[in-house]
């Protein structure tokens, strides 16, 4: 018999927090900042229906699932859409099945789209399952690994370093600045995610008040094990793009990518790429978590890739048999597809997740409806 307490992030005991973060850094999917307790209490202090499951069996803690409680009995992974990775950390001979562990948190139906799952507590989909990219030099180093990326793409990183000193020359000194603490540029990575979102017809994610709370609050956060970092490239006194995230040891994960538009003809994005990686070693780096999405520009640079999951895990009891009977039609569909039906339920997904109000829900419904619109129109003018 399971027992389930479901507490907010904020009431997690410090045992309870030290078990986590063990049982995270004891398996290897495990290792990304994203599926620790410093997380889940990070978005706890801008999201009320933050909870932890933590499980037990015969007094004795086995496992801890983060989500948001939602509407109807509905959970989302903690901090989704910014969540990456989630999933339940668990001791390796738990044996848990998350049906059991959803009808214990009175949760009917969990839904994820980049499950990390070593200890097969989840039931197999692998025609869901996505990639994600990671830049690991573990075991080589960072010179090794950068002639592997050029190997990969030779005409490419020619092409860029060429770009490099063009940018050089014609701006002003290009310089990495790891752990940035300017504000200004720190708003104007978010300005011009926010400009791209737009541009792309994307979710606009960074429109909610609690994305933007917890990053600014990650921002300035410069002690404890988990911390905002923003690594930025600038030509002269200009900045050209960056990156920020957050980091856990030498783990790093970044959420926001933004280049200045305005330096578009010199492929920022792909220049930053080039330095952040030669710079790893100095900032104390072995892994840079890509995570999912952006195959295009991700692959070249993430030659080590991680397959996630993507689905839905239902609850062991009548609740949790609807839920999956209503999931199964979404499936038949192709909501795990490339087509409209998989693009518009990946799109109502992010706006369920980040919209916390009625207004915000219908807002960013319609705003989707017109985006596929738009691209409708677009795509019928090239034909």
């Amino acid at each position: 018999m399971l027992d389930v307490e479901t507490i907010h992030p904020s009431f997690l005991s410090p045992a309870d927090a030290a078990l986590w973060r063990s049982l995270a850094a004891s398996a290897e999917g495990f290792g990304n900042p994203l599926l620790g307790p410093e997380f889940a209490q990070a978005v706890g202090k801008v999201r009320e229906d933050a909870r932890v499951a933590v499980i037990r069996r015969g007094g004795e803690t086995v496992g801890f699932l983060p989500f948001h409680r939602r509407p109807g009995g509905r959970a989302r992974p903690i901090g989704a859409p910014l969540s990456d990775y989630h999933g339940l950390v668990s001791r390796p001979d738990a044996g848990l099945r998350i049906s059991d562990v959803l009808r214990a948190a009175e949760v009917s139906v969990f839904r994820y789209s980049g499950l990390i799952d070593p200890h097969a507590v989840f039931p197999t989909s692998p025609e869901t399952d996505r990639t994600a990219y990671l830049i690991d030099l573990t075991g080589t180093t960072v010179e090794a690994y950068l002639e592997a990326v050029r190997a990969e793409s030779p005409k490419k990183i020619k092409n860029y370093r060429r770009l490099d000193n063009k940018l050089d020359r014609e701006i002003g000194a290009v310089r990495l600045v790891a752990s940035d603490f300017s504000r200004d540029a720190f708003n104007l990575l978010i300005d011009w995610k926010r400009e791209q979102l737009a541009r792309t017809g994307a979710h606009d994610f960074l429109r909610a008040d609690w994305t933007r709370e917890l990053l600014a609050d990650l921002f300035t956060t410069r002690s404890g094990a988990m911390q905002g970092l923003m690594i930025n490239l600038y030509a002269g006194d200009t900045l050209v793009g960056g990156h920020f995230g957050i980091r856990q040891g030498a783990t790093y994960h970044p959420w926001i990518a933004s280049t200045n538009p305005e330096m578009a003809a010199w492929s920022p994005g792909q220049i930053f790429f080039l330095r952040a990686i030669a710079a790893m070693p100095g900032m104390g780096l072995t892994r840079y978590d890509l995570g999912p999405g952006h195959d295009h520009y991700k692959r070249a640079y993430g030659l080590r890739t991680v397959q996630i999951g993507e689905g839905a895990a239902t609850a062991a009891n009548v609740a949790g048999r609807v839920a999956h009977s209503m999931e199964s039609v979404w499936n038949l569909a192709g909501a795990h597809g490339a087509g409209p039906v998989g693009q518009l339920r990946r799109r109502m997904d992010a706006i369920a997740s980040t919209e916390l109000t009625m207004t915000g829900r219908v807002r960013g419904f319609v705003e989707a409806v017109a985006a596929r619109a738009q691209r409708g129109r677009g795509e019928h003018t090239e034909a």
